[in-house]
């Protein structure tokens, strides 16, 4: 299971477990608008952003 991050990992921008956002098999976190500047590929690995799968966190 990826890990969710708490805020985008360009601009820093909180998310939240219900917010849109985009993660990279290596776990690396954007924001939708970060992820549309770097055309959905991650600058970290050069892999693919899909967005992420919501999952209601743990209690």
């Amino acid at each position: 299971m990826l890990e969710m991050r708490e805020a985008c990992e360009k601009c820093t921008a909180a998310l939240g477990w219900q917010d849109e956002c985009f993660i990279c098999s290596y776990e690396c976190t954007w924001c939708p608008d970060c992820t549309e500047e770097m055309n959905r590929v991650c600058p970290n690995c050069q892999g693919e952003l899909r967005i992420r799968p919501k999952r209601r966190p743990k209690s």
